[in-house]
């Protein structure tokens, strides 16, 4: 599916359907619809998610270290992906769970030893990713994977967006209308370039890969019945409900 219009919200859009994928140069079938009219999935089911962590010096600091000299990667399954408008599902066993809004890069083609001058092509586009955590598990456990794997912990969305200047966007995060998190991708250690050259280097990213260029300063906890919202300019607003797991 493919979005066209002005602005980052549903009214005046247009929801054009792609032949196959959205690689290389998709065609279209022809059938459109109002996006008011579409409800969206996740834009892209990835078969791995790569996030970078502590990758703003404020956030590092709120952590309690300093900022890495490289960037820290780790993995996320394919299955914690939702897409808007999905229910964050607050595991029973954790009872910190935490926001953590975020540019997502999308990978366009087979890749591997990218160098950083010519990272920007193997990107398809950018959007906007929460990468929710269990901050008590992530403690407990002095690794990431369990705290950060749960079904539901990677929103995606609202779409992608192919033609966007990723190094100047504003990232906002709110809970329940207040905003918590607000920041800049200028703000970043490590740039996206750097960071496609260094992951690539250690695995093969693959289209539809999806790479989370790390969380700003304002981390903090979702509960029960309350909904998130992460903003990245220039793209849109992904937005999720929160619910205890039944």
């Amino acid at each position: 599916m493919s979005i066209e219009g002005e602005g980052n919200s549903s009214a005046g859009l247009t929801a054009r359907e792609i032949a196959e994928h959205p690689f290389g140069s998709p065609t279209f079938t022809g059938r459109s619809w109002p996006l008011a009219d579409v409800r969206l999935l996740a834009p892209i089911l990835a078969t791995k998610i790569i996030a970078i962590g502590k990758n703003y010096a404020a956030h590092a600091a709120e952590m309690g270290g300093e900022a890495p000299a490289d960037p820290v990667i780790f993995l996320k399954p394919s299955t914690s992906i939702v897409g808007p408008d999905a229910a964050i599902a607050l595991p029973k066993n954790s009872a910190e769970v935490h926001y953590e809004g975020e540019l997502a890069v999308v990978i366009g083609r087979p890749c591997k030893d990218v160098p950083a001058a010519k990272a920007l092509d193997v990107v398809l586009g950018y959007t906007v990713a929460n990468d929710v955590t269990a901050r008590d598990q992530q403690r407990h456990d002095g690794q990431w994977t369990r705290a950060k794997g749960y079904d539901t912990f990677c929103p995606l969305g609202p779409w992608i967006e192919t033609t966007l200047d990723p190094t100047d966007l504003d990232i906002t995060t709110e809970v329940d209308g207040e905003v918590k998190q607000s920041s800049n991708t200028s703000l970043l250690l490590h740039d996206i370039p750097k960071i496609i050259e260094w992951v690539s280097a250690v695995m093969t990213l693959l289209p539809g890969d999806v790479i989370l260029t790390g969380t700003p300063e304002g981390v903090g906890p979702i509960t029960d019945g309350q909904t998130v919202s992460v903003t990245v300019s220039g793209i849109g607003t992904l937005t999720n409900s929160v619910a205890a797991k039944r």
